[in-house]
């Protein structure tokens, strides 16, 4: 073995104290290949390393060894090859040999234009630039980490490969964009990694996962995990080209919201959780078969803590392990498109916590969040707020927004909290915010990252929706960007589920005296495009089950709920309701247990989950439902103001289609004889009774129709009468529709 020739190697850079130390902000100018003549200089930095050797590629003979000398106690060796030469180190540890390719032997990593469209929040493709890539270099297999920390002073990769040793792989600095990398040989997916990093004083920070991982470890562990690139193969084209008429404001547009783990446990596991290939089998089928068009997932982005139920989002990128792998995740979806079935998820851009491991103070400094708590720390969930006034975290969150839609096929993305985005003093007494430039309480800078979040999405992904949970008044939410709008698809209408569920929670003797609560979302129903909510916020903290918010005994309960469920499917806007409202679940919901699932072995729980079934049934089969939802011409009144009775009807149109009139009787009190204007003669065909023996309801009706009379009523030339059944609603359509 040739001991290798050190000439001019013995001369170390002045920084080489700082790199023995684990203080180096630049390895690339120590470590490495540095030229001197007719040889290149090698250096590498291996503490605890028993020996290194040169291992020297040659092209027309075998590979020779070279020793490199030991010229620190701490880990530093030196060594030479022929300029130019290609080499591999081969690094001894205390049991074993580790041959591989030096990490500071490969140069930049990062193109300049990547880097410049990153710094501007403009880059498409951050999940495919930045965090761990596993790829090849030169021929070379490994991990190229890249990672925004501009005021570190020094950064580095650890994990399993290199036992979490933040001194033997310190990155490179890309000054202008404050980027670091490091491409790390002979590593793939599967490792687990963190950054180690130093602030601007040199003082070591908590241990962070990547901002970008595609994948992490378990909760309660905290580490990233590089994940596997190999691309999904995709089985949803048929669904891709349709997609756009199934959930534009045409569309029958019916969600079933999901929270996965406390939608079923594992037989005999209660704190077991699903994973991707069970609920395929499990949840898609039972969706399907109740007539949903969507489902919509609750955050399954990584988040540290269950009790959060998703909505405190560390990994913004990488599906939660409590669930499986990413490509099992992607597998999820394609099943659903399959089967016919839509999917949105809840994504969080709004704030984060502060877990030492997340991006609180990320470098050292406020780099994600705001540095004055007026503006970074939200008093209602105790987390920190994303600085929208950054184009580095503008350009994160939409990039996040984007690997959902693009990378999973993910159909929409309803986002949270976007009420706490757009007012600065949202939650905060006087004196507790800072005023915008003009001394309003707008979010300019939040507006401006929803409208360009927006626009981006239209652009890159058009078919797919974007959905606001917005609970003001806030005018165009759903209106497009270049008419001053924010550029929603869709708005959830909270302004309707409060003023409604507060009208059925009341006694019927007393709702004459309300009928403005059920009266006023129609008021601005055309306003925006909105989705009508009986969310999990619903029935959580205290609020009860929506079963229980109905007055009355068992029997009246069920009816008000089933009254309830028709009248919604009835009103202009799209549908959303949370697991176990179909079965009229009994208790809050729990998000440490599983749905009352033995409801379904008693008579009323199953009518519901029938009724909801005929429901979104005839939601998609009667275009007079759902064609015009977001235009005034597809709804009219019929009977608005008859408090006394506590009835209402309306009519729902569309072009070219038979109308349906709505009847709604929200009293105990069955009606014989009420008369209500139409405007076709004929027979009027029956095509729902929530008070029909199916359901478990009493039987009253009007035996499968009634004709209508040549008789003026409300306007209309002809009139039904019909029997109104108590606490229900009755659907009916001309003969032929």
């Amino acid at each position: 073995m040739n001991a290798a020739r050190t000439d001019g190697a013995d001369i170390l850079p002045p920084e080489t104290e700082d790199l023995l130390q684990g203080l180096s902000s630049d390895p690339f100018a120590i470590l490495g290949r540095h030229p001197a003549g007719r040889n290149d200089i090698i250096r590498a930095f291996c503490p605890d390393a028993r020996a290194v050797r040169l291992v020297v590629i040659r092209p027309r003979s075998a590979p020779v060894e070279r020793v490199m000398r030991l010229v620190d106690e701490r880990g530093l060796y030196v060594g030479t090859v022929p300029a130019g030469a290609r080499y591999r180190l081969k690094i001894g540890w205390a049991d074993t040999w580790e041959e591989t390719e030096d990490p500071y032997s490969f140069g930049l990593l990062l193109g300049d234009l990547d880097l410049h469209l990153l710094t501007q929040g403009r880059h498409q493709d951050i999940d495919r630039v930045m965090g761990a890539q596993a790829m090849e270099i030169d021929g070379v297999a490994g991990v190229r980490f890249a990672v925004w920390a501009p005021n570190a002073y020094r950064v580095s990769v650890i994990g399993d490969f290199n036992v979490w040793d933040g001194r033997r792989h310190p990155m490179r600095l890309r000054h202008a964009a404050g980027i670091w990398e490091v491409f790390i040989p002979r590593i793939g997916p599967g490792e687990r990694y963190k950054y180690e990093i130093l602030d601007a004083n040199r003082r070591l920070q908590p241990p962070k996962a990547d901002p970008i991982a595609l994948s992490a470890e378990m909760p309660p562990a905290t580490a990233s995990v590089v994940a596997d690139p190999t691309p999904f193969v995709w089985n949803d084209d048929a669904w891709m080209a349709t997609r756009q008429e199934r959930q534009g404001p045409s569309a029958p547009l019916s969600i079933y919201e999901v929270h996965l783990a406390s939608w079923r446990r594992p037989d005999g596991d209660p704190q077991g959780t699903l994973h991707w290939g069970q609920l395929e089998q499990t949840l898609i089928p039972y969706v399907v078969d109740l007539g949903f068009s969507h489902i919509e997932l609750m955050p399954i982005m990584e988040h540290p803590f269950d009790g959060s139920w998703g909505y405190q989002t560390l990994g913004l990128y990488a599906p939660s392990a409590r669930f499986g792998t990413p490509a099992q995740f992607a597998h999820f979806v394609d099943e659903c498109h399959r089967a016919g079935l839509g999917v949105i998820l809840d994504w969080v851009p709004a704030h984060f916590p502060a877990d030492a491991h997340g991006l609180a103070r990320f470098d050292g400094t406020c780099l994600y969040e705001h540095e004055d708590k007026r503006e970074g720390f939200h008093p209602d969930w105790h987390t920190l707020i994303y600085n929208f006034g950054r184009h580095e975290i503008r350009g994160f969150l939409i990039g996040s927004a984007l690997t959902w839609l693009r990378r999973y096929h993910v159909d929409g993305l309803r986002v949270d909290a976007v009420a706490s985005m757009l007012y600065r003093d949202y939650s905060r007494a006087e004196g507790e915010w800072i005023a915008n430039v003009h001394g309003g309480r707008e979010n300019l800078e939040a507006i401006a990252f929803l409208r360009d979040l927006n626009l981006t999405v239209a652009e890159l992904c058009p078919t797919a929706i974007m959905v606001a949970e917005e609970s003001t008044a806030w005018p165009g939410v759903s209106q497009p960007v270049a008419d001053g709008g924010l550029g929603f698809s869709y708005k959830w209408n909270m302004g309707w589920m409060h003023d409604t569920l507060q009208y059925m929670s009341r006694d019927p003797l007393w709702r004459r005296y309300h009928h403005s609560e059920i009266m006023f979302g129609l008021y601005y129903a055309f306003s925006e495009h909105f989705i009508l909510p009986l969310s999990h916020d619903e029935v959580v903290h205290g609020k009860g089950a929506l079963i229980a918010r109905m007055p009355g005994d068992e029997w009246r309960r069920h009816a008000g709920l089933r009254a309830y469920y028709a009248f919604m499917w009835a009103h202009p806007g799209k549908k959303l309701l949370f697991m176990g409202g179909e079965f009229a679940q009994p208790h809050e919901w729990q998000s440490d247990g599983q749905l009352a699932w033995y409801m379904l072995d008693y008579p009323f729980a199953r009518g519901v989950q029938m009724l909801v079934r005929d429901l979104n049934r005839l939601y998609a089969t009667h275009p007079a439902l759902h064609r015009a939802d977001a235009t005034y011409h597809g709804f009219a009144w019929i009977i608005g103001d008859d408090s006394d009775n506590a009835v209402f009807a309306w009519l729902r149109m569309a072009p070219d289609v038979p109308p349906v009139l709505v009847v709604c009787n929200m009293t105990p009190v069955p009606r014989p004889d009420y008369r209500i204007g139409v405007p076709w003669a004929g027979w009027w065909r029956e095509l729902l009774n929530t008070d029909a023996q199916d359901y478990e309801g009493s039987g009253v009706g009007n035996g499968g129709g009634v004709m209508a009379q040549d008789q003026r009523s409300h306007g209309y030339p002809h009139s039904c009468v019909l029997t109104l059944p108590p606490l229900a609603v009755l659907y009916l359509t001309p003969e032929g529709g």
